[in-house]
Formats: structure tokens, sequence, C-alpha cells
């Protein structure tokens, strides 16, 4: 197992030097799940929810965040992305809403942040939407699903198994 990057040798956080890295094209997805009440996901289908579409604003969001990743975690790097995607699957057969996320760009550094940053936040305003009607909703299952890129070249979740 690799060091951790950062810490600096007297065990102090530090903000990795990216400087001397190559650009490359970098690419990161990840995914997570909005377990809920069967009614509250027919509810999002439907498009009935009072606040509005709960999805079109839960993309923005994640969206959002992915872009201020560098101002919510300690020691992320102010990236510019070229691409960010947030998508929704509707799943009646578990009762919730998968979010996904692709984050890309050239750089210096990794967007796998960026990607689990844009799940995180989607899934918190899709929870804060409907949490009136459904307090007992469950964020689960937050993970890096693939990356691509830089001198580590190609991850993918099942690769790590």
């Amino acid at each position: 197992m690799s060091k951790l990057t950062h810490l600096n040798s007297a065990g102090e956080a530090s903000m990795v030097d990216v400087s001397a890295k190559a650009v490359t094209h970098r690419e990161a997805r990840a995914a997570g799940f909005v377990r809920m009440q069967p009614a509250t996901l027919k509810l999002i289908a439907d498009g009935g929810h009072k606040k509005g579409d709960v999805l079109s604003v839960a993309r923005i969001a994640g969206i959002q965040a992915a872009k201020r990743t560098w101002d919510l975690i300690p020691l992320c790097h102010p990236l510019a992305l070229s691409k960010v995607q947030v998508d929704f699957t509707l799943d009646d057969e578990n009762s919730g809403v998968e979010v996904l996320s692709l984050c890309r760009l050239s750089g210096q550094t990794g967007v796998e942040m960026e990607a689990l940053t844009a799940v995180s936040v989607a899934a918190l305003t899709l929870f804060d939407m409907c949490k009136a009607v459904d307090p007992g909703m469950v964020i689960e299952n937050i993970r890096v699903l693939e990356k691509q890129g830089g001198k580590s070249g190609h991850w993918t979740a099942e690769s790590a198994l």
C-alpha cells in the first residue's frame, strides 16, 4: 500500500504539489443511491412534487458542487473541469434513485473527488427536497466506479475486487 499523499514528513496536513506532473486527460465516474418509500419515488417520477422538478434541481446542485469541490474539501486543488454530468436512474425494484456522475478534464491531478462530490450533493439535494414526505430516506453506497488518466492509468471498481 502507498503512503498517504496529503501528509508531509512530519505527519502534518499538506497540499500535494502537482506542478511537476504531466497534463493528461483525466476522467472519473462515481455513483450513489437514495433509498426511499415507493410513494416518494412515484412522486419524483410523476413530477408531482410541490417543490418542482426534483431531479433537475438535484442535477444542477451536483454540477455546481463538483465545480466547488476545492472549496469544500481541504487540500483539493481548484480544477478547470471540462465536463460534469449528473444522471439519475429511477429504480422501482429497489425503491430509490441511483445517482451517477462523470467528471472530465485535462490536468495534473485526478477528478475522483469532484465525481464523488457531485454524487453526494445531488443525493443530499434529493433528500432535502423530499424529506417532508419521506424523512426516513437513506443515502448509501457512494463510491468511485472508474478513473482514468495520469500515471496510474485506468482503474475500475470491478478490477479492485
